[in-house]
């Protein structure tokens, strides 16, 4: 039995007094049991055609064509009314970003049993245990306490949980996972997968999943789809379309996934990873015996304990870790943004915890940073140019003119056009807003630059140019690179040495190949093994 079909679907956008087409004659079937994956980049449609299905387009958008049916129901002109009596009961909906979708001032019991609340399932005291069933079964430990809790008491493993066990609480019959997975660790992220494998297996739930990472596709679903600028490129069995794939675009984004390229790594012939470091280079960063403890005397936690690490003149040195392994606590370290409860870093010979005042200012101006979202830490009222050349102006280096050519040379650089300098932060793609941040972290010419996840929330496509980005401007000014990550697939195609953490500790070091080719301690075996696409590859699904 078919709980979604969808026929030549259109969806268009209202801007000023234009249409943007976003979805452009989609057809897909998903049957109950069946996971079908629907893979493109950011503006692709896969998120819009989810949302036309369910009734949650925004105000400016419409179907201007094509039906749409939740089993036997033609849903294509339901208004928001008749829409919320099937939400919940009928479909469930996974979001990708727990801390925008949990609200902050409701206790977490509140919010599973929200849904229980408006379809009126049961009294105060049913909706309770339920609660706690729902929390047990999506793996939370202690239901009972968790129920109690605010949503920034819990990790942002437990918080997917919550939103799991709120889509599934009325048992429906077709659950959307939105990029669900895609911010996580990828130890938690293959918890939260085998978790939605495991309820399609129970009830029967169809599971529509929305992804940019074919790796993750590969491994999860029974069918797939491929989707560009709103087109359909081609979709069929999961195992057919990866193992042949009729289209370019499906095969680039292929190529483009980290995850797949690691695999091939390991289980095949090497390919090209970063540049060498010359040999007895000298040392950018050395963080020796750092110990960073938080909270009062009596209830002290320890987020980093005796962590060491150097950084080569012009080398890439990564942490990686799981989520709470003191891995940005670390980089905050570096940065002089924290000042560690015992430990020492010295950048470029200089000793960074001890530094005070204009000599500390000074030695930062070697030190920069790109964040993880680059539209949170890009002021959104700033032009690209004022941006970009911000810490010229704060340093109070060149004229104006100077400052100009600077920022247009810096610009060019990162691959941006000039016309970018005049425009917002939220005119701009994610894609083109990171390369700001990385334009706006060398503009002082720095000989260290801290990644703090930066590649992490981007499309496989839009990742892979943004590590060639990073290759290439090494390979060009000589800049060092700590490159803070979870995802060791990233890792492996950027850095020349690591150090995996875990409890705040570092648990092995080492060249990454070296690391990669024989991991020693069981955290690194099982960061690799979590890798999205093993399974795949495993099963033969594509070619390595």
């Amino acid at each position: 039995m078919s709980i979604l079909t969808i026929d030549d679907l259109r969806v268009s956008y209202a801007l000023g007094r234009d249409r943007v087409d976003a979805v452009r004659g989609l057809s897909l079937t998903l049957a109950a049991g069946e996971v079908l994956a629907v893979v493109g980049e950011s503006g692709s449609g896969k998120t819009t055609a989810a949302q036309a299905a369910t009734g949650l387009l925004a105000a400016n958008g419409r179907i201007t064509a094509g039906r749409v049916r939740l089993g036997e129901l033609d849903v294509t002109d339901w208004d928001e009314r008749r829409f919320r009596a099937v939400r919940g009961t009928g479909i469930g909906w996974i979001p990708q970003d727990p801390n925008a979708s949990l609200n902050p001032v409701k206790r977490i019991g509140e919010s599973v049993a929200e849904v229980l609340r408006i379809h009126r399932w049961g009294d105060r005291t049913a909706r309770r245990r339920r609660v706690l069933e729902l929390l047990e079964y999506v793996g939370i430990p202690d239901p009972e306490l968790r129920a109690g809790q605010f949503p920034h008491q819990l990790s942002g493993g437990m918080k997917q949980r919550v939103l799991i066990a709120g889509a599934i609480a009325l048992k429906p019959a077709l659950l959307i996972a939105d990029e669900a997975t895609s911010a996580l660790d990828v130890t938690v992220q293959q918890t939260i997968l085998d978790l939605i494998d495991e309820l399609r297996r129970d009830s029967g739930t169809a599971v529509l999943m929305i992804t940019h990472d074919l790796a993750v596709a590969a491994d999860r679903s029974d069918r797939l789809l491929v989707l560009k600028d709103g087109v359909v490129q081609e979709s069929g069995p999961t195992q057919d379309v990866l193992l042949n794939p009729a289209n370019p675009y499906t095969d680039r984004l292929l190529r483009d996934a980290p995850a797949i390229a690691t695999i091939r790594v390991r289980d095949a012939a090497p390919v090209d990873g970063p540049a060498p470091v010359a040999e007895g280079a000298a040392e950018v960063l050395l963080a020796t015996g750092l110990r960073q403890e938080f909270g009062r005397p009596r209830a002290r936690q320890l987020a980093v304990d005796d962590v060491s690490f150097r950084v080569a003149a012009g080398s890439t040195h990564a942490i990686v870790g799981e989520s709470g392994s003191g891995k940005t606590t670390a980089a905050r370290i570096v940065l002089g943004l924290q000042r560690p409860t015992a430990g020492s870093v010295r950048i470029l010979g200089q000793e960074m915890t001890t530094l005070r005042g204009a000599a500390r200012r000074e030695l930062r101006r070697s030190v920069q940073m790109v964040s993880q979202n680059p539209f949170g830490s890009l002021d959104p009222r700033q032009r690209i140019g004022e941006i970009i050349a911000e810490p010229l102006r704060n340093y109070g280096t060149d004229s104006a003119a100077a400052r100009r050519t600077r920022t247009a040379a810096m610009l060019d650089r990162v691959a941006l056009p000039a016309s970018v300098l005049t425009r917002l932060p939220g005119e701009l793609s994610g894609g083109q807003r990171q390369r700001v941040s990385i334009a706006r972290a060398l503009i002082l010419e720095p000989g260290l630059v801290v990644l703090d996840e930066a590649v992490s929330a981007l499309d496989v496509t839009v990742q892979a140019q943004i590590l060639a980005l990073l290759g290439e401007l090494q390979r060009e000014t000589g800049v060092s690179y700590l490159f803070i990550s979870h995802d060791l697939a990233v890792v492996r195609q950027l850095s020349h040495t690591v150090s995996v953490m875990s409890a705040g500790r570092v648990v092995e070091s080492g060249a990454t190949a070296a690391v990669f080719d024989a991991p020693q301690h069981p955290v690194t075996r099982g960061l690799i093994d979590a890798i999205p696409g093993r399974r795949a590859a495993r099963a033969g699904t594509f070619l390595i």
